[in-house]
């Protein structure tokens, strides 16, 4: 079950940004954002309205994580050794359920997690539930033998508007291994994304 209440293309008007790079996003159609007052011309933002809109950006990009568990995450990223924006990116890309929507075994990040929690998913041949898993370097991720022919994993192969990345290596249409933790120019966002601006948001 999702935990996204709303629907999931008000983000990308609140935003005006194609977050995920959608055909169907009402961004394509209409750039200005909802509401009576979406056309206003805007007024210029602070320093803190554009780490926010960073941080809803980013947290909103990888689907359903909770504000709680994306806190935890800059958290971990700080305590690590190096660049605390690039090591945020390399936690996120290695939730189970990006992995899963990376390797396109599913067509949205929310329907990765769907797989995830219905028990599609293996890691290293072992059935796992839990979308928010980190991946390590060198697990290999499969699909069960139903998922393989649900119509879900069959479209999202078939997408053409994205390709998998090269850090993720696959192993014909059900298999693939995490070959290592990528940094933010490897990573294939539709748009901007700025990690350092989060940072600057926890770190107040």
């Amino acid at each position: 079950m999702s935990k996204r209440h709303s629907a999931k293309h008000k983000l990308d008007r609140r935003l005006g940004e194609n977050i995920w790079g959608r055909p169907k996003s009402p961004v394509n159609r209409r750039e200005y954002g909802p509401g009576q007052h979406g056309q206003r011309r805007k007024g210029k933002v602070s320093d803190y309205g554009l780490q926010l809109k960073a941080k809803q950006k980013l947290k909103g990009y990888y689907g359903d994580v909770t504000e709680k568990q994306f806190k935890q995450s800059y958290q971990t990223a700080d305590r690590m050794k190096g660049d605390t924006s690039q090591n945020l990116i390399g936690l996120l890309e290695r939730r189970l359920a990006s992995v899963v929507y990376r390797a396109k075994f599913a067509p949205t990040v929310f329907a990765a997690r769907q797989l995830v929690s219905h028990g599609h998913v293996l890691v290293n041949g072992v059935k796992c539930n839990i979308a928010s898993r980190r991946v390590n370097v060198g697990d290999e991720i499969s699909l069960g033998s139903k998922a393989v022919e649900m119509a879900l994993v069959i479209e999202a192969q078939s997408l053409a508007e994205r390709d998998i990345p090269d850090y993720i290596a696959t192993d014909g249409a059900a298999k693939v291994t995490f070959v290592r933790v990528p940094t933010l120019d490897e990573v294939p966002y539709p748009v901007k994304m700025e990690p350092n601006l989060v940072v600057e948001f926890y770190s107040r």
